[in-house]
């Protein structure tokens, strides 16, 4: 069955760092992009990161310097490391398979996982 699951959220405090998994099931996900994406309440969903077939990597602005993405094909895992953690990086945190990268048509992730939850908070 076809399944993105993310997991590795929670509390953290300012500051502090915590690494996101995204893990596939039911396919190759070699074969695709991945994009990690989040949306905190009452705002628009943004892509923070996106990891091509290839191995570049996209950064947004606001986490650069700071969140970094990366891909384990034998484990069937992408990652999205993240350090210095602000409160505004509160949100819920989306993984999601796509042909190539793209930061203007969200269409073209066409499997999403349920999301994960991360609180940064003192």
């Amino acid at each position: 069955q076809l399944q993105l699951v993310e997991s590795g959220g929670g509390l953290v405090q300012p500051g502090g760092s915590l690494r996101l998994s995204c893990a596939a099931s039911g396919f190759t996900l070699n074969y695709y992009a991945i994009g990690w994406f989040r949306q905190a309440p009452g705002k628009e969903r943004e892509r923070v990161s996106c990891i091509t077939r290839g191995g570049n990597t996209n950064i947004a602005d606001s986490v650069k310097g700071r969140f970094t993405i990366s891909r384990d094909n034998a484990k069937n895992t992408v990652y999205l490391q993240m350090s210095s953690l602000k409160p505004e990086d509160t949100a819920i945190y989306y993984c999601a398979r796509t042909t190539v990268c793209s930061n203007t048509n969200y269409n073209l992730y066409d499997y999403w996982g349920q999301g994960n939850q991360v609180t940064v908070s003192s």
